[in-house]
């Protein structure tokens, strides 16, 4: 299930780690929860998510089950980012906004801030 990569993970591996430690830390969730819905080490979770390691589709759906989100969530961001990933405070940003975002149970609001968010993004450009 496992497969190692190269000492030089490529970019996809490492984007796709950090969108899962990105995610977990979403919904407070330990490495080693994680771990124990896999049925990995959290060792195995580390690694994952430093992009050391290569991650089977099988296992990456496995991930997004254990997470309650869709596989292309971990794809989310990498052709308009490139490799360039989340560091530091922006993943903590991030993790923030997702798990706040999640709290709202109103449909319509949250597609208004959707809405408003991306409006916001395209000034930026």
């Amino acid at each position: 299930m496992i497969e190692d990569v190269a000492p030089a993970s490529h970019p996809i591996d490492r984007h796709v780690g950090v969108r899962i430690r990105l995610r977990r830390n979403a919904l407070r969730m330990s490495q080693g929860a994680l771990a124990a819905k896999l049925g990995v080490s959290f060792q195995a979770v580390q690694k994952y998510e430093a992009g050391t390691v290569r991650i089977s589709a099988s296992r990456l759906y496995d991930v997004a089950q254990a997470l309650a989100t869709n596989p292309a969530f971990f794809f989310d961001g990498f052709a308009e980012g490139g490799a360039k990933g989340l560091t530091g405070l922006e993943d903590r940003d991030m993790a923030a906004l997702l798990r706040n975002f999640s709290r709202i149970r109103d449909p319509l609001l949250q597609a208004e801030l959707r809405r408003f968010i991306a409006t916001l993004g395209e000034g930026a450009e």
